[in-house]
């Protein structure tokens, strides 16, 4: 049998406080002198995976260690060295946002406390911090502050969250126990052809089966047509199906539509469907005073999905998921194995044990990253930040309607699509509307590995379009100007190598 280590026990982990302090000065320092120089440097520098991987070193694990503080140093000039920047002004390729230096200070404070947030007993004020988050976060985008909900990694688990619980709440029988073979109907979920792809996998992990999903149509602005809607849940409903949750989207990927909350939530009340709306990008502009009114009526889903990490600034990770009913909430994750903490009658002194709320048991404490940023800048801050991107988009959008080589196409929240027109192509033909998808393709894998701004694309009405989303507290109006210059100059480039190769359809030259 091997020897006890001696009491004065080392081990190879462990950090003594000096070193701590000396590494961490030194990040802090990195860190810093990094915030303030990127905004203008490049947003990202591209390197091969083959390049990356070689960055790293022998691919074989070392049998030796190395001292803590100049692998700190190496990791942090790795990062910086060949990172795509999404705090960077002119990053608005998806919705990411600049993340809240405060909350990359939380993130190590929590990572050095290190609560469990499974159970009250383990990370008893990390928990309550995460009970008032839930709340304030709540009371931000007008939801009833008595809601149930937990912080999760993101707007997919965010979104299964509340859609397991309406399949649990709805389904007319045990489902827990039984699943839903006994219910000898074919279940319906209801979405728009606008909706993420969660819903996909929310159908397919619970068992249901994507053939489950009923894709309504959208109307002329890729909102959820009601009337199509509601057609379709008459018509299951004949067929003798279960119509069972409608998912609602305010502010969709693509291009930030807001599908008709108020009256999907008619509908759902009529027909006895869950309502869940997956607010994960827009649900935060429901603060503002101006917002569209269908956002106002989120207060009346069964459960929604925001994400902090998105338009509330957090580092990633944090998703929230609420749920109206926190008693459904608890009755659709709740188990009570001996190793469990007995169950306690409810009362306002009660602990919360967030095992019973969500599918994990140990959970990390993102709820501090997101309840410090909601103290430094208050209700009045989110409004600020989220109105000015806001303005930033639409003068994206205005700018390039303006231009006589761009074409805008829609403008939603704070996403703004367009694409390079050049103005001697008509339009409308089918070769003519190939040619400008190529074009515009050309023109996105340039910006993208140039490093001077960073899109994305949408497709929208079978066309290929440039896309940006704004959820960037750094982003100013001369990014904007310098973007639109930059497209403007790309797609000069880009369509006279392609003229070189053949002439589009539609030229006048």
């Amino acid at each position: 049998m091997d020897a006890m280590p001696a009491a004065g026990r080392r081990a190879p982990l462990d950090m003594t406080g000096g070193d701590f302090r000396e590494a961490g000065h030194r990040l802090v320092d990195t860190i810093a002198d990094f915030l303030d120089t990127m905004p203008a440097g490049p947003v990202t520098r591209v390197r091969s995976p083959a390049d990356l991987r070689a960055l790293l070193g022998p691919s074989r694990l070392p049998d030796s260690g190395e001292p803590a503080s100049p692998l700190v140093d190496a990791a942090a000039r790795l990062l910086i060295d060949n990172s795509l920047f999404n705090g960077h002004p002119r990053f608005w390729g998806f919705i990411t946002s600049s993340a809240a230096p405060i909350g990359a200070l939380a993130d190590m404070l929590a990572a050095a406390i290190n609560p469990n947030l499974g159970g009250w007993v383990l990370s008893p004020v990390a928990s309550e911090i995460e009970r008032q988050t839930i709340r304030w976060i709540a009371q931000l985008i007008g939801y009833p502050d008595s809601t149930g909900g937990l912080l999760v990694s993101g707007g997919n688990v965010a979104n299964f969250v509340g859609f397991w619980v309406g399949r649990r709440v709805r389904a007319p029988l045990d489902v827990r126990a039984h699943g839903l073979d006994e219910a000898g109907r074919a279940t319906r979920v209801y979405a728009s052809r606008e909706t993420h792809t969660w819903v996909q996998k929310a159908v397919d992990l619970s068992g249901l089966g994507t053939d489950a999903i009923r894709w309504i149509d959208t109307d002329s602005h890729l909102r959820m047509n009601v009337d199509a809607l509601r057609r379709q849940i008459r018509s299951d409903l004949d067929a003798g199906d279960l119509p069972l949750i409608a998912v609602g989207t305010a502010g969709s990927v693509s291009t930030g539509a807001i599908d008709p909350l108020a009256a999907i939530a008619d509908i759902c009340a009529r027909f006895g469907l869950w309502f869940h709306v997956d607010g994960a990008y827009g649900a935060p502009a429901a603060a503002l005073p101006e917002s569209d009114p269908d956002l106002r009526a989120l207060d009346r889903a069964d459960s929604l999905a925001i994400d902090p990490h998105k338009w509330l600034y957090a580092p990633l990770e944090a998703g929230c998921a609420l749920v109206r009913d926190a008693d459904a909430l608890r009755d659709t994750f709740s188990y009570h194995p001996p190793y469990y903490p007995d169950e306690e009658a409810a009362t306002d002194d009660t602990p919360i044990y967030y095992h019973e709320f969500g599918p994990q048991n140990s959970r990390g404490f993102r709820a501090l990253k997101v309840w410090l940023s909601l103290r430094q800048v208050g209700r009045e801050g989110y409004i600020e930040m989220i109105r000015d991107d806001i303005a930033m988009a639409r003068a994206m959008y205005e700018r390039a309607d303006a231009h006589a080589e761009l074409e805008a196409i829609t403008l939603g929240l704070s996403i703004a699509t367009f694409r390079y027109h050049p103005p001697d192509i008509s339009a409308g033909a089918a070769a003519t509307e190939e040619y400008l998808d190529t074009l515009n393709r050309s023109i996105l894998d340039r910006l993208q590995v140039g490093g001077e701004a960073f899109v994305s694309n949408a497709v929208i009405d079978g066309r290929f379009v440039l896309r940006a989303c704004v959820v960037n507290f750094r982003t100013v109006l001369a990014d904007v100007d310098a973007l639109i210059e930059l497209v403007v100059r790309l797609g000069r480039e880009v369509d006279a190598d392609l003229r070189q190769v053949a002439s589009p359809t539609g030229t006048t030259s």
